[in-house]
């Protein structure tokens, strides 16, 4: 035939297929998300005037993030995706949720400049999250630099934003001068937060325990969960103050690690210059066998 005709491909398309993702990379979103619950019920609570349960709620989800990372390095379980969700719940949980608390609790007693203070919280959170996310993957950034955060991180924010709180529920009554210091104070940790401050980040703690140190830190870990429980103000309040206090050390250590750098790179520096001079002297010596000294090039002395 001249013309064959015309046939339909026997060939079915077959439905695409998606790789399997691995159980280890669920449990550390599910953790992330599990937090985000935490902060959104924390929201509902300060709307319902349930002050002290709001807190906790806020405070279990720091303890929820600061552990989702570690189970996914632990697990390999490392996602991009779990990066992205891990910042938008960080945002909610640690700077939307603890914005309404205090503000709800004292700064609408300001109402307009309260409200403007409860938001510039809540923005310095997105706006130190973003600039975490860029400058993580900084080529440039010496390796000691792991070690230290650039401002307070979002979660430390929020448990440190809320002290007025704390102190409320220890007794502290309620004067006129409250809601004032509370919008100043809020202001300043906003502040720490998008500052440049040095601040160390404590990601690498707990990464290797010595086998004599296992026993005293499972008394530690359990002696401070039960503090917590059974003194939550008085433990917040103490740990917070201590946290606030201890912020020039993480700048006073960082500037040593930057004079022990400019040191190191100036004896290099100096190191280089000095061989390269005892390179260059000998081809300008004036007995040197390649450059003889002649009439028409004279030799010249260093």
């Amino acid at each position: 035939m001249p013309f064959s005709p015309f046939e339909l491909d026997d060939r079915v398309a077959k439905p695409r297929r998606f790789r399997r993702i691995p159980v280890r990379t669920l449990l550390p979103n599910l953790i992330t998300l599990l937090a985000l619950c935490a902060g959104l019920t924390a929201i509902r609570l300060a709307i319902e005037e349930k002050l002290e349960w709001a807190v906790a709620a806020i405070v279990f989800a720091a303890l929820l993030d600061g552990i989702d990372g570690r189970i996914a390095r632990l697990l390999k379980g490392t996602s991009r995706f779990g990066a992205e969700l891990d910042s938008l719940a960080d945002f909610v949980n640690f700077g939307v949720a603890p914005a309404l608390i205090v503000y709800l609790w004292g700064l609408h007693e300001l109402k307009s400049a309260g409200w403007i203070a409860a938001m510039v919280f809540a923005i310095c959170t997105g706006l130190r999250l973003a600039r975490f996310n860029v400058m993580i993957d900084d080529p440039d950034k010496p390796a000691w630099a792991a070690n230290f955060f650039a401002g307070i991180p979002a979660p430390a924010g929020a448990i440190t934003v809320l002290l007025p709180i704390y102190t409320y529920f220890l007794g502290m009554p309620r004067f006129a001068f409250v809601a004032p210091v509370t919008l100043v104070y809020t202001l300043a940790i906003a502040f720490l937060m998008v500052s440049r401050l040095p601040v160390f980040s404590g990601k690498r703690v707990g990464k290797r325990i010595a086998p004599e140190l296992v026993l005293p830190v499972f008394v530690a870990v359990v002696l401070f969960f039960a503090l917590l429980v059974a003194y939550p103000w008085e433990v917040l309040t103490l740990g917070t103050l201590a946290y606030l206090g201890g912020l020039p050390f993480g700048w006073i250590v960082y500037r040593e690690y930057q004079r022990r750098d400019a040191a190191v790179a100036l004896q290099r520096s100096a190191s280089g210059d000095h061989r390269a001079t005892q390179g260059e002297s000998p081809s300008l010596s004036p007995t040197h066998p390649e450059h003889p000294p002649s009439v028409d090039r004279p030799a010249r002395l260093n």
